[in-house]
C-alpha cells in the first residue's frame, strides 16, 4: 500500500454529501470533538452527517441538531466474541458491520481519533475520501489523506479547531457544546429533587478517572466538600461510575447534607446534572469537560496530563502545578506519589471556586 497523501493545510477539502466521523471514544474527546460536527454542519448544511460512536456514550450525541444518524460500533460485543474463540462469528459480524457501513455510501470519513482501531473503521467505511487527523500506529495507511496534528498548545478543542481550519471550516464559534433531550433534564432535575437539591444551588464534583494519577487524595475531597458547604453555602454532588459509589459517599459523608450520584445515573442524566450545577470542580475526565460545554463555572485540576491553560470562558480557571516531571501522562516515575496532585490545597481550589462565581459573563 502506498504512502497516504498528506493534505496541505492550505488545501480546502471538496463538496461533501455523505460524511462519517469516527470519535468512538473518550467522554471528555467526544465533548472536545463536538464543535467540529457544529463547523461540519455549517459548511455543509445538506450533508448527511453521521458519527460512529460506542455504546453508552451516544447519549451525549442523540440531541445535537447538527447529527443526522448514530451508529454504534459493538465493540464490547466483539472483544467478548474474541475472547471466548468464536473467530467465525467475530469475522460474519465484522463483515455485517462493514456492509452495513458501505451501503450508506459515505463519500468521506474523517478519522478524528488517530488510533489504529478508528482508522480501520473508518476504512471499513468503504469512503472514498478518507481524512485523518494526526493518524498514528499505522492508521496513516488506512487513510487517502492525513492532517498533520496541529492547533495552538494549552487551547481547548484546539487540535479539532486545526482540523477544522484546514479543511475551510468556520472556526469563529469554535467551542465545546453539548445537547441533551428534554426527557434527559427531567429525570435528572427529578433525582435532584428527591434530595431536596435545587438546580443551580449544588456543585458537582467529578473525583474519578481510570487512572490513579489524574486522581486528587479522597482527604482533600472531603475537606472540599466541608469548605464548599460552609464557605460558599452549597451542597456537593458526588458523580462518577458503579465503581465509584463507595468513595462517593465517603468524600459526601464529610458534609452533611452533600450526595453521592457515583454509579446511580447513566451518562446522559450526569450530563444533565452538570448542565443544571452553579459550579462545577473536578479532574481530567469527560464530566469534568462537560461543564466548559454547558458554560458552566468550572476549576480543573491537572496534574500527569497536559491541561487546557485556555478553556475559552473567563468562569474556567485551571489549577496546575506545572512540575518538571508533569505531564508524564500514563509514564509517572513518582512511585505513585503523584506531588503533581497531592500538593495542591484544598484552600487554593475554594479560592478559586470563589473567583470563577463572581466573573460576569457578558449577555
Amino acid at each position: 500500500m502506498s504512502a497516504p497523501e498528506v493534505l496541505p493545510e492550505s488545501l480546502v477539502s471538496p463538496g461533501m454529501s455523505r460524511i462519517l466521523l469516527v470519535r468512538t471514544s473518550a467522554i471528555g474527546d467526544i465533548v472536545f470533538a463536538s464543535p467540529f460536527v457544529a463547523a461540519l454542519r455549517q459548511r455543509y448544511p445538506e450533508a448527511h452527517i453521521a458519527w460512529l460512536v460506542e455504546p453508552g456514550i451516544d447519549g451525549l450525541l442523540e440531541a445535537d441538531p447538527c447529527i443526522d444518524e448514530l451508529i454504534l460500533w459493538p465493540k464490547a460485543a466483539w472483544r467478548q466474541l474474541w475472547q471466548s474463540g468464536q473467530y467465525r462469528e467475530l469475522a460474519a459480524c465484522i463483515r455485517e458491520f462493514s456492509r452495513a457501513l458501505k451501503a450508506r455510501r459515505f463519500d468521506t470519513a474523517i478519522d478524528l481519533q488517530s488510533l489504529l482501531k478508528s482508522g480501520w473503521l473508518t476504512w471499513l467505511s468503504g469512503a472514498g475520501q478518507r481524512i485523518g487527523l494526526g493518524s498514528r500506529e499505522g492508521s496513516q495507511l488506512l487513510m487517502t489523506r492525513v492532517v498533520p496534528a496541529g492547533g495552538t498548545p494549552g487551547q481547548i478543542s484546539s487540535e479539532y479547531r486545526h482540523l477544522a481550519q484546514v479543511l475551510g471550516l468556520d472556526t469563529e464559534h469554535f467551542h465545546p457544546r453539548l445537547r441533551l433531550a428534554l426527557t434527559v433534564q427531567r429525570k435528572a432535575l427529578d433525582m435532584l429533587r428527591q434530595h431536596g437539591i435545587d438546580p443551580g444551588r449544588y456543585v458537582v464534583f467529578a473525583p474519578f478517572t481510570t487512572r490513579p494519577q489524574k486522581h486528587w487524595s479522597e482527604d482533600a475531597w472531603r475537606a472540599l466538600a466541608s469548605g464548599v458547604q460552609q464557605q460558599l453555602g452549597m451542597r456537593a454532588v458526588v458523580l462518577g461510575g458503579p465503581a465509584d459509589r463507595d468513595a462517593a459517599r465517603r468524600i459526601a459523608q464529610a458534609a452533611p447534607g452533600s450526595v453521592a450520584l457515583a454509579g446511580d445515573t447513566a451518562l446522559p442524566e450526569a450530563a444533565a446534572i452538570v448542565e443544571q450545577a452553579a459550579l462545577v470542580i473536578g479532574v481530567d475526565t469527560g464530566l469534568t469537560h462537560m461543564a466548559v460545554a454547558f458554560k458552566r463555572p468550572l476549576v480543573t485540576l491537572f496534574g500527569s496530563t497536559r491541561p487546557y491553560l485556555d478553556g475559552g470562558r473567563p468562569d474556567a480557571r485551571v489549577i496546575w502545578l506545572g512540575l518538571a516531571c508533569s505531564p508524564c501522562r500514563r509514564s509517572p516515575g513518582c512511585d505513585g506519589a503523584f506531588p503533581c496532585m497531592r500538593d495542591i490545597e484544598p484552600a487554593r481550589v475554594l479560592d478559586e471556586a470563589r473567583n470563577v462565581l463572581k466573573v460576569e459573563i457578558p449577555s
